[in-house]
């Protein structure tokens, strides 16, 4: 099937602020140079965010990890989860129209998506309100009909009730998921014979913790739990300074083709990388923030011949030419940085928050100093 981007497309995008620091924490689950491993989950927050998927929010996320903007459009054409058009505001409607659902009565429930939505999927109603589509298998074959809505399953479905169901979403409630009809999860409609006690009453666990957090149909901008960074074993860069987030600047093609394949290679528009002199210079505008930790020794220029701090693991070309914008140089600046010092790096990394407690810089600097090695610059 052939997927398009909308012809009509909104001019700019920027994640919320805490979706922008979420983002940025993702980005940091992968080591120098492979930051693209992150354009699934960064786009698919994007649609989270605004429901669809839009050209500049593609190019945005192509920006913030330094793809060609041709990569990451490739990415959201091929996978059908990305929705490529306007969806409704309150909610788009996936109903399954694979065989179990189908003989279940799956066709009603597109009958009364054309009847109360629109006469044609990706059509958006003309309260601007819902949306729908026909889609592949969704696994809940024992509860069909079935249809995803938002984030949750809607299962055991009858027309009367689907209809009742988008009645209530257009009047600002939130039913609740899971079977319809009183089963409790997918035990035999004549009831269960296994397990007796867990069904019956309350909720199964997917039905409770939907209804807990209360976020089926919401748009998520980033505050409906608390942002961490488990890898880092610390709060995400939202916990620690969010005021200090800023949206990166688009990123548009060069014309220098990088390989054979002729695609262009993207500008390095954003300031902590096309402005190193005016962050070593104190610029307003690319100036480091100073609310976290201690700032420590820097050095306007390298004592001798500068140490390549590409030795240290985590640190690629692109990192060593932001601490050296800094005024880093040498193993020993690092090696000599404490924990309030880490927390100052760590946080004016920009593109790259978390790296030097992630990889253990001062450890590895210690041992490079003393003139030692370490397993990582042993491979090198």
């Amino acid at each position: 099937m052939l997927r398009r981007l909308h012809p009509d497309q909104p001019g700019s995008f920027a994640f919320t602020p805490a979706n922008h620091a979420w983002a940025e924490a993702q980005i940091t689950k992968y080591p120098e140079g492979r930051q693209a491993s992150a354009i699934i989950p960064l786009l698919w927050r994007a649609q989270e965010q605004e429901g669809w998927l839009t050209r500049a929010a593609i190019e945005h996320v192509a920006g913030m990890l330094d793809m060609a903007y041709i990569r990451a459009l490739e990415v959201a054409t091929f996978y059908f989860m990305f929705q490529l058009q306007p969806v409704g505001s309150v909610a788009h409607i996936q109903i399954c129209g694979t065989t179990s659902c189908m003989i279940c009565g799956a066709e009603d429930l597109i009958a009364v998506c054309r009847e109360k939505i629109a006469p044609k999927p990706f059509q958006v109603s003309a309260d601007g309100k819902f949306s729908w589509e026909e889609v592949e298998c969704l696994g809940a074959c024992t509860n069909a009909p079935m249809a995803q809505i938002g984030k949750d399953y809607y299962e055991d479905l009858t027309a009367e009730g689907f209809a009742a169901l988008l009645d209530d979403m257009a009047a600002g409630k939130v039913p609740v998921p899971g079977p319809q009809n009183g089963r409790f999860s997918s035990e035999p409609l004549g009831g269960a014979t296994v397990l007796k006690d867990y069904s019956g009453e309350g909720q199964n666990g997917s039905v409770a913790l939907a209804t807990r957090i209360g976020d089926t149909l919401k748009r998520i901008d980033g505050t409906e739990v608390p942002l961490v960074t488990p890898w880092q074993r610390q709060p995400a860069p939202a916990e620690v300074s969010r005021a200090t987030i800023k949206a990166k600047e688009p990123k548009p093609a060069a014309q220098t083709p990088v390989d054979e394949t002729g695609v262009s290679k993207q500008e390095a528009t954003a300031k902590s990388k096309a402005k190193p002199e005016a962050r070593a210079k104190g610029a307003d505008d690319a100036a480091p923030d100073a609310s976290i930790g201690v700032k420590p020794e820097m050095l306007s220029a390298a004592k001798g011949a500068a140490d390549d701090l590409k030795r240290i693991k985590g640190v690629g070309p692109k990192l060593e030419g932001l601490l050296n914008s800094l005024g880093v140089f040498h193993f020993w600046q690092v090696a000599s940085w404490g924990t309030e010092e880490v927390a100052w790096v760590d946080e004016n990394l920009e593109g790259f928050r978390g790296r030097v407690s992630r990889d253990d810089w001062v450890a590895q600097a210690k041992i490079l100093a003393e003139g030692g090695e370490t397993e990582f610059s042993k491979r090198q």
